[in-house]
């Protein structure tokens, strides 16, 4: 389906779904790995019901409670996991070990403890990259994948966000972000928020976290700021948050070549999938959504002409609420 063009006079928003109620974790631990690093996870819903892992965004993000009302509660069981370095996972924003492919180790982890055999994988933004190198590293242990706010790691999609491009929608926010940069370094952004998010002062370090987070922050919704996470406005967050996402983003995703995904998307071409995505993202735009379903044709993919990144925007809830209910049909 595609929304990209206003509804008409008989649409009605009212028609829209909503978010399922506030569920609690029925479980709840923390998943030792090989190295330093302990991954906390929790398990919501049903305890018999359809599995599902649940991955968050960033990277550097961290898991939250809306995040288990995308699925019903009585129908579903859903696993749910900070990323190394994230949340309650320890030691917090630790860049050691940790990297795309550690993560999804750490997801085929969470699977055997829990005892599944093949799951729904849900994931936007960050979560959509990792979702889809997962699937493609374990095709034959992920039933369906839903996907929002796609972003495919690449560069023109770092360039676009973070060296000038969502600058020309956002100049107020962009010159936010430049302010902890000098002018002389600006033409590298990335690079230069790397050396302050990994240096030793951590006052700097904490100026160029928040300065980084609010980025994202101001970006994220059509709502205006008002949209943006509360988490986003917390200094501990913010510094696990841009040192890992910066850390992600100058090793290109720890991809072994450009367009990874695409260039093995014939892994995943059977598994069933949803695509949502908002028409006016400016943090993940259309194009590399685009990109992904026209090399994955039998995808179902659904442009919400009223949205931009934000997970919590109403047409983009009613598309992920509408495609976990299509799943759990498989």
């Amino acid at each position: 389906m595609d929304r990209s063009a206003p509804p008409s006079p008989v649409s009605s928003y009212s028609a829209r779904r909503g978010l399922f109620p506030e569920n609690e974790p029925f479980a709840h631990g923390w998943l030792s790995t090989e190295g330093p690093h302990e991954i906390y996870y929790e398990e919501c819903g049903a305890p018999s019901g359809k599995p599902c892992v649940i991955l968050h965004g960033g990277p550097g993000g961290a898991i939250n409670p809306t995040m288990r009302r995308f699925f019903d509660p009585a129908k579903w069981r859903m696993a749910l996991f900070d990323q190394r370095g994230c949340g309650r996972s320890r030691p917090n924003a630790s860049l050691e070990d940790n990297t795309t492919w550690t993560l999804i180790e750490d997801i085929e982890r969470l699977r055997v403890h829990l005892g599944v055999e093949k799951w729904t994988v849900f994931g936007g933004s960050w979560g959509s990259t990792l979702a889809l190198a997962y699937a493609i590293k374990h095709p034959d242990r992920v039933e369906a994948l839903v996907l929002r706010g796609v972003f495919l790691l690449t560069e023109p999609e770092l360039k676009w966000f973070y060296q000038g491009g969502a600058a020309m929608l956002f100049p107020d926010a962009w010159e936010r972000f430049c302010a902890p940069i000098p002018p002389e370094e600006r033409g590298d952004m990335m690079g230069a928020y790397h050396r302050r998010l990994t240096g030793a002062d951590r006052k700097v370090q904490a100026e160029a976290a928040a300065a980084w987070s609010q980025w994202e922050g101001d970006t994220i919704s059509i709502r205006g700021p008002e949209a943006r996470p509360a988490k986003f406005n917390e200094i501990d967050f913010a510094v696990a948050f841009a040192r890992i996402e910066c850390h992600f983003f100058m090793n290109g995703g720890f991809f072994p070549e450009e367009n990874w995904i695409l260039n093995n998307i014939e892994a995943i071409r059977r598994i069933p999938g949803w695509i949502v995505q908002g028409r006016f993202d400016v943090v993940t735009p259309l194009a590399s959504a685009w990109a992904l379903k026209s090399a994955w044709p039998e995808a179902q993919f659904d442009i919400v002409w009223d949205a931009g990144h934000a997970s919590t925007e109403p047409g983009i809830v009613d598309a992920l609420v509408r495609a976990t209910d299509e799943a759990l049909r498989l």
